[in-house]
């Protein structure tokens, strides 16, 4: 349940329409499940608690509230005052730049890099731009999610922008790889910002808790990975910037 100031959000709300509104109190305890044009909240009514959520929390509640129930106007602005997300994990890859460079940028065999994916389809490629379609392993309930992303590498700068085209439960999903040589080998970093839909199964707080779990299994795998190819020898090309020892970049999930 949402919270705020250590009181749940309904209740606030709830506290909001009694005092602003003229709510019956005891009515709306005995109907949890009514909207608030069946509590008899006309249009006043819902104006004024637009105006304390507008000044309260900065949300604008829409003209179908009426048809909403106490606790889905709560989830509504408890939605919409979400902050957006924001993540950012590393690793250090014992692995030279150029190498890491060439891995992570190989979109086409990212099903060999990351646990996550079982397919990947290039779906087009204009100079350092690449659109392709990832699919994930079926989850628990046996549903295999998939999306298309864009990514741009940028060799002068050793960075990588990339972000959802098909956005799926994220309002905007924005990745930023970026690599850094270090003593001892590649700093890789993820940064990545997004929102969630307000239908979608989790909020804002939630998903970068997900994010940044799944991140750090993920860096390992990769960590694991590269720095085997690199202790068997495997040939490197990178950036011209990866291999005179400057910061490069990486992929998006």
């Amino acid at each position: 349940m949402t919270v705020t100031h250590g009181r749940p959000l309904t209740g606030e709300i709830t506290e909001i329409l009694v005092a602003h509104c003229g709510l019956d109190r005891d009515a709306a305890a005995r109907a949890p499940a009514a909207s608030l044009e069946e509590l008899g909240m006309d249009s006043l009514a819902l104006l004024e608690l637009s105006a304390v959520v507008a000044d309260r929390w900065q949300v604008q509640i829409p003209e179908q509230a009426a048809q909403l129930s106490i606790p889905a106007v709560a989830e509504l602005v408890a939605r919409r005052a979400d902050p957006p997300g924001h993540t950012e994990n590393s690793v250090l890859i014992a692995a030279p730049l150029p190498l890491v460079w060439d891995v992570t940028n190989d979109v086409a065999r990212w099903t060999e890099l990351f646990t996550e994916y079982a397919r990947v389809e290039i779906l087009h490629r204009d100079g350092d731009t690449v659109r392709f379609r990832l699919t994930m392993h079926p989850d628990e309930n046996g549903i295999a999610w998939s999306w298309v992303s864009e990514r741009t590498a940028d060799p002068a700068t050793g960075q990588v922008r990339a972000q959802r085209v098909e956005t799926g439960p994220f309002e905007y999903m924005r990745i930023h790889w970026r690599y850094t040589g270090e003593p001892g080998g590649t700093r890789m970093t993820w940064v990545q910002d997004f929102a969630m839909k307000p239908t979608a199964p989790v909020d804002n707080a939630g998903m970068t808790d997900r994010i940044n779990a799944n991140s750090a299994v993920q860096l390992a795998v990769i960590k694991e990975r590269v720095e085997r190819l690199a202790r068997d020898g495997a040939p490197t090309g990178g950036p011209t910037g990866a291999a005179t020892g400057e910061p490069s970049g990486g992929d998006d999930e």
